[in-house]
């Protein structure tokens, strides 16, 4: 059976909330009220493409809040490395760069890398 419907293409969260792929949470809390201050659906009345930008500027920032949302979107989020410059691609996948050659990332350096070796650890000993 073939679906017919397109699915929407994946977003990606960070460039939607105008922030690097290792920002903190402030940065992200800071953006997002930006972003959502100047998208609010009051400050454009009647304009659809505005409310449907606010409400994805809301989807990311629930995303990228949520510890565990955040560590699964990184993990499974979207791969088109074709859109990506070589500083966008290199802050976005450093994690799995600097652990897959063995290099190591101390354990204070991003959220990310602790969850991934929490993940590890978990998946070793099981």
């Amino acid at each position: 059976m073939e679906d017919n419907e397109k699915s929407p293409p994946p977003k990606d969260y960070y460039k939607i909330l105008e922030v690097d792929y290792d920002a903190t949470e402030e940065l992200i809390r800071l953006n997002y009220r930006k972003l959502a201050l100047k998208w609010h659906p009051d400050k454009h009345k009647g304009d659809t493409a505005a409310a449907e930008k606010f409400i994805e500027i809301n989807d990311a920032y629930n995303v990228l809040m949520d510890p565990d949302a955040r560590f699964e979107y990184d993990l499974t989020g979207i791969y088109e490395i074709h859109k990506y410059t070589l500083r966008e691609y290199l802050a976005r996948f450093k994690g799995m760069i600097l652990t897959c050659n063995g290099l190591g990332i101390s354990q204070s350096s991003s959220l990310w890398t602790h969850q991934l070796s929490e993940t590890t650890n978990k998946t070793t000993t099981d």
